[in-house]
């Protein structure tokens, strides 16, 4: 019952993906921004709010006791950037070589990924030091927060103002396919326009929600049966359930050769979720240097710095990404044995 829970909830999550890949494209297309703008905020935002709900419901909660709520909420937060980091982009890599070859080049737009990977170093790296500031140094705990909302939010301003420019020389957002509700109902007048964009990205981002959900409802029946605590169950369970199904838009787009949005999808959801939960998490839970926490962050880092130097460097490959999900299994190994 269980693991058809999971395939059934995965189906959903996987239309759901496809529809708002698709209407996002659209309305990137219709809006002429570029495709870092469409992957490293539209896309990553968009896709990343579900889980943020997560950590925000499990702190902020009554149910459960307190020391519980704040494992799944900690392991959430710094469990979301880990998996991005290794798992997701080690995926992503499978994928392409499966359609493009060993030998095909992935060629995102640099300046972009570079910018998004240096930003999330930055926040990722200030939430860091904050685990060691003592929690009898809350004013210093909470300008931590302060900063890496405000961090987010320079972010933002600096890859929309870039997009005027990535247009310009060729990064504009196309859509390669038709519009899938013109598509289905063209026939009876239909239109294309903004309205039947949003409503298209709407009915995407609902079933990729209500598909999350269920994948959540079936992973927490098996996490009973696997028998692990609360704060490792969330660093492992919890991004993979709720984080991983919907980086699915970055595997089409990489399968297309949208390199751009496929990075951006994902490169952008690490800054997003290691800025304003990290903040979240600094002020309303322990946030302290257990073992498993300090693995996973060193590990966050590692990945990320690597693959920051892997777009430096110039030339990216598919098996350049095997590190990342070398680093992800590095990580089991040091919390399941």
């Amino acid at each position: 019952m269980t693991i058809g829970l999971l395939l059934v909830a995965l189906l959903i999550i996987l239309i759901g993906a496809e529809t708002f890949t698709n209407a996002l494209e659209h309305l990137g297309a219709r809006l002429k921004i570029s495709e870092g703008v469409t992957g490293s905020i539209f896309a990553a935002v968009g896709t990343a709010l579900p889980e943020t709900m997560v950590p925000v419901v499990a702190i902020l909660s009554t149910a459960g006791t307190q020391q519980v709520r704040e494992e799944v909420g900690v392991g959430a937060i710094l469990g979301a950037p880990l998996m991005l980091s290794t798992l997701t982009l080690f995926l992503m890599a499978l994928f392409a070589i499966h359609k493009r070859g060993w030998s095909d080049e992935l060629h995102p737009e640099r300046t972009g990924i570079r910018r998004d990977l240096s930003w999330f170093l930055l926040a990722y790296g200030m939430g860091t030091v904050a685990i060691f500031i003592p929690h009898t140094s809350m004013w210093v705990r909470a300008m931590i927060a302060i900063s890496l909302v405000l961090v987010y939010f320079i972010y933002l301003m600096l890859t929309i103002r870039a997009s005027a420019k990535l247009v310009a020389d060729g990064h504009g957002t196309s859509a390669s396919e038709p519009l899938f509700l013109v598509r289905l109902f063209g026939r009876i007048g239909m239109p294309e326009n903004m309205y039947t964009i949003v409503l298209q990205l709407a009915i995407g981002l609902t079933l990729i929600i209500f598909g999350a959900h269920g994948f959540v409802q079936g992973v927490e029946e098996l996490s009973v049966w696997m028998g692990l605590s609360a704060l490792v169950l969330s660093l492992l369970i919890v991004p993979v359930a709720t984080e991983l199904p919907e980086k699915v838009n970055s595997i089409l787009w990489i399968r297309k050769r949208k390199d751009t949005l496929a990075f951006g999808n994902i490169t952008g959801a690490m800054v997003f979720q290691g800025s304003l939960l990290p903040a979240l998490g600094i002020l309303l839970t322990p946030w302290e240097p257990r073992p498993e926490v300090l693995a996973g962050v060193i590990l966050t880092l590692v990945a990320s710095t690597y693959l920051l130097f892997m777009m430096r460097r110039g030339h990216l490959r598919p098996v350049h990404l095997f590190f990342n999900g070398f680093c992800y299994l590095s990580f089991l190994a040091f919390v399941l044995l």
